[in-house]
């Protein structure tokens, strides 16, 4: 049998939610099955340490494909002119984009549509690509995989998708997110936060993310509370907007808001395992990995009422409504000075942590790889 897999996002040391996805579950399912050939498709130069076994076969395609137009030509006109030449039995997209001008069997992976309902987030080009293709990607594509129940229903009802033609699987999280002894944790906010405690964010600085509630609540904490506790903002600055930053500059607590911009999983995994809890309040998600993440290093969690994450966090996280600031700023409350709430809210963390581990993100992808080859062999 013979995989072609689109491993776009596959680059090395900037692997953010979906290139964890394609990593983790990638580096199983091609060790797991020797028998099978797979041809990894990269846009441009890649790691060595990607090539995960004498069954993986490189290619690389022109153009890089990070901008709509490039992703047109990449998609419709490299990727297919590869896949003509491989013949593969599927083509696996773990992003989500499908080649519209090619006949091979193809299983998408479509994480969340927020751009369906939060169209406004986005620059207008990149909003028209998203918006004109993925349902077209969607009708495409002979199954579709996403991450949570909550995103299949959103694929079913925003493409008038056959709920049979959609597979959930769910997300794992990293191995090297664990808890950490005392001292690692004194080290570790002695280095970010200069000793302080503090709420941890994580993720790209996207608007979807909340970023303009959660600066505005936790001024109101620290109006309420008067402590030393901080906010640690870990990403990049990439979707940083004039609303996010009107925002900030009117804090009275702006001086105790840190950015410590994108860190290696080595560094991430140490500012979220001595964090006092991670604030997770997006306005919309497919997932939320750093859910999982916080819940494996025994960190309480703070994450929105709405779209998928009730279903993550389960009853083990605090969930408050994204839009009220108010509702947020009393969680972030009930976390620095309620211990037994604390506690109880990592014991069950690390109960809810065992139901998303990659061993079980591979095997559940392998199965939705077999639907769709079973289906195509059924429908000649």
């Amino acid at each position: 049998m013979k995989i072609a897999v689109n491993t776009r996002l596959l680059i090395k040391n900037k692997l953010e939610g979906i290139g964890w996805f394609t990593f983790e579950s990638l580096k199983r399912i091609t060790k797991s099955h020797p028998e099978v050939e797979f041809y990894f498709l990269f846009d441009r130069a890649f790691d060595p340490a990607y090539i995960f076994g004498p069954n993986v076969k490189p290619v690389v395609l022109f153009p890089q494909a990070r901008h709509p137009f490039l992703f047109i030509y990449w998609f419709e006109w490299s990727v297919t002119r590869a896949l003509r030449k491989i013949k593969p039995d599927l083509f696996l997209t773990p992003d989500g984009y499908v080649s519209l001008s090619t006949d091979v069997p193809t299983l998408a992976v479509m994480h969340d549509l927020n751009f369906e309902h939060f169209p406004e987030d986005l620059p207008w080009l990149v909003r028209w690509y998203y918006r004109y293709f993925f349902p077209r990607f969607a009708r495409k594509a002979c199954r579709i995989a996403t991450v949570s129940a909550f995103s299949k229903m959103d694929i079913v009802k925003q493409y008038n998708i056959d709920p049979e033609k959609v597979d959930v699987v769910y997300n794992g999280a990293n191995e090297i997110f664990r808890p950490i002894s005392s001292s690692e944790i004194l080290n570790t906010r002695s280095r970010f936060t200069a000793g302080f405690p503090y709420f941890i964010f994580v993720g790209s600085l996207h608007p979807r993310k909340n970023l303009v509630r959660l600066f505005g609540a936790f001024d109101k904490f620290k109006s309420m509370a008067e402590s030393d506790i901080k906010l640690l903002i870990v990403g990049e600055k990439k979707w940083w907007t004039k609303d996010i930053e009107s925002k900030f500059e009117s804090l009275k607590h702006k001086d105790e808001v840190i950015f410590c911009g994108r860190l290696n999983h080595v560094d991430l995994q140490l500012v979220t395992a001595s964090a006092l809890a991670t604030t997770y309040v997006s306005y919309f998600e497919g997932f939320g990995i750093p859910i999982v993440e916080s819940f494996r290093c025994g960190v309480p969690v703070i994450t929105s009422n709405i779209t998928s994450m009730p279903e993550v966090a389960g009853d083990a996280a605090l969930l408050v409504d994204p839009f009220d600031e108010d509702s947020i700023a009393d969680a972030m409350f009930k976390m620095a000075y309620d211990t037994v709430l604390r506690e109880k809210l990592i014991k069950k963390g690390f109960e809810r942590a065992k139901l998303f581990v990659w061993d079980n993100t591979a095997k559940q992808l392998w199965e939705s790889i077999l639907r769709t080859i079973e289906f195509q062999y059924k429908s000649k």
